[in-house]
């Protein structure tokens, strides 16, 4: 009996060390064949791409900011390189020129509801209220087509009422969670590991946030044109995908 809990002891440090490794995996690696356990389930949800082409989709949450966006298409300019921003219809008041700005610089606008709040907190009435908002004030500037959910989050529900007003619904196959580690590093590293021909990838606009975006993208987009990426909209990446 005594050799059987000895043997137990022993082997629980191990199988916990297995455990937290696959999890630290899941969370760093983000691998595609986890992202498609829900795209089976809900296959109108975008999480990447697939395509023959070095093709990779850059996308920024929460613009505009009047600190933090224009210092970004700097950096985009800089690179030659097109990127979606998923826009708060709340942050454009104010704001407008960086709106134009962005739109002017070849970027797309897409639609991240009025408020930075979870969608999925959102009754459907609300949901839909706030997504018809938003594309009224963003279509003043640029026709949306994608919708991404606050938080990320969403339900079957939600993508109806999106597809109802004529949006996909696109999240990312790269999160290197830029709002929860203050670590461009970890965000630089986290990107350049995952990235792959076909990847949707997510940054955030507005206040650390932002200053974090710049200094990462300023880092990356070189390295992965070095790697012969091109680097482009969600919605060129769609048309070039192979489905």
């Amino acid at each position: 009996m005594k050799t059987i809990l000895t043997n137990k002891l022993v082997l629980l440090p191990t199988i916990t060390f297995i455990v937290l490794s696959f999890i630290f995996y899941l969370f760093y690696c983000q691998p595609r064949w986890l992202l498609s356990i829900p795209n089976y389930f809900l296959p109108e949800v975008i999480y990447f791409k697939e395509t023959d082409k070095p093709i990779i989709a850059l996308t920024i949450d929460d613009s505009p900011d009047p600190k933090t966006t224009p210092k970004i298409l700097e950096i985009l300019k800089k690179y030659q390189v097109q990127a979606t921003f998923f826009v708060i219809s709340n942050n454009i008041e104010g704001n407008e020129e960086i709106i134009q700005q962005i739109v002017n610089d070849g970027h797309g606008l897409a639609n991240h509801l009025t408020e930075d709040f979870p969608s999925i907190k959102l009754t459907d009435e609300e949901f839909e209220k706030q997504l018809l908002t938003a594309h009224e004030t963003i279509s003043e500037y640029y026709q949306p087509r994608w919708l991404r959910p606050a938080s990320g989050w969403y339900n079957k529900n939600m993508i109806n009422t999106a597809h109802r007003h004529g949006y996909q619904v696109a999240l990312g196959s790269i999160f290197p969670f830029d709002t929860n580690i203050p670590s461009s590093g970890w965000v630089i590293q986290n990107i350049l590991f995952n990235a792959s021909s076909g990847d949707i990838i997510i940054l955030h606009d507005t206040d650390d946030w932002g200053m974090r975006t710049v200094s990462t993208l300023d880092m990356v987009i070189p390295k992965l044109l070095h790697r012969g990426y091109h680097i482009t909209t969600l919605s060129e990446l769609d048309e070039l995908s192979t489905k």
